[in-house]
C-alpha cells in the first residue's frame, strides 16, 4: 500500500481540532517507510526486486525486522507520539499520531504477500491483495479518497492546496502500479522514495497550514 496509508492522516486531522497538523500526520503515516528507505541505504534492512513477487509490485521485502515488524510498528507509534505529546503538550495530538504511525503495519498486512513478522522472528504474515489487482486498487483508491473527502468537510480553507494535494498522490500511485519499475534495489530506488515522500509531506504541510478545523472556528 502507499498512498492508502495517508488516509488514516487524513481521518486523524478530520476527528478533532487538537490533532496534528496534516503536514506531522503525514510524516506519522509513512514513518516506518522513512526509517525502512533509511536504513536500507546503510545496510540495516534490506529488499530485492523479483518480478514473481506479486502481481502488481515486484519488491521482495525480506529483511525489515525493525520497521515492518509489529513490535517494530508499535514502538516507532509509541515515540513518534510521544515526540508530538512533548512538542505540543496536548495528550490527544500525541495519541492520534501514534494511531496513525501504528495504521501502517494494519494496512500493510491488508495488501503486502506474507514478509510482515510480529517481531522480526521467522514466522510472516499479510493478506497478499497485491495478487488481486481488482480489488487493491478499487480498495486503496476508496479508502484514501473517502478519507480526503473527510478531512475536507471538516476543515476550512482554500480549495486549491487539497486538490493539488490529490493530484500528486493519484500521479505518484499511479506511477508506482502503472509505470516502469526498477531492475535492482539500490541507492537510486531508495533516494527515489525518500524524495517522493518529502514532495507529499511538504505539500500536505501546506494545506494543513492553509485550513482550519471547523470546530475550532465554532462550527458543529
Amino acid at each position: 500500500m502507499f498512498i492508502g496509508h495517508f488516509a488514516p492522516a487524513f481521518a486523524a486531522a478530520a476527528v478533532s481540532p487538537r490533532a496534528p497538523k496534516l503536514g506531522t500526520l503525514f510524516i506519522a503515516a509513512q514513518l516506518v517507510d522513512w526509517a525502512f528507505f533509511g536504513f536500507a541505504i546503510v545496510g540495516i534492512e534490506a529488499m530485492r526486486i523479483d518480478p514473481s513477487a506479486t502481481a502488481m509490485v515486484p519488491y521482495d521485502l525480506y529483511h525489515m525486522p525493525y520497521t515492518h515488524s509489529l513490535l517494530g510498528t508499535g514502538v516507532w507509534a509509541v515515540i513518534f507520539g510521544l515526540l508530538v505529546f512533548a512538542i505540543l503538550r496536548e495528550a490527544s495530538a500525541g495519541v492520534l499520531a501514534a494511531l496513525v504511525v501504528a495504521s501502517h503495519w494494519l494496512l500493510d498486512f491488508v495488501t503486502h504477500r506474507p514478509d510482515l513478522t510480529l517481531a522480526g522472528g521467522d514466522s510472516v504474515y499479510g493478506l497478499g491483495l497485491w495478487n488481486l489487482p481488482f480489488i487493491a486498487i478499487p480498495l486503496e483508491l476508496s479508502i484514501t479518497l473517502g478519507a480526503f473527502y473527510w478531512y475536507v468537510k471538516r476543515t476550512r480553507g482554500p480549495v486549491g492546496p487539497p486538490i493539488i494535494l490529490l493530484v500528486l498522490l493519484l500521479i505518484m500511485q499511479a506511477v508506482n502500479w502503472f509505470g516502469p519499475h526498477p531492475d535492482e534495489a539500490g541507492l537510486g530506488l531508495y533516494v527515489q522514495a525518500l524524495i517522493a515522500l518529502g514532495v507529499l509531506t511538504l505539500a500536505a504541510r501546506w494545506v494543513g497550514d492553509n485550513r482550519k478545523h471547523k470546530r475550532a472556528m465554532g462550527w458543529r
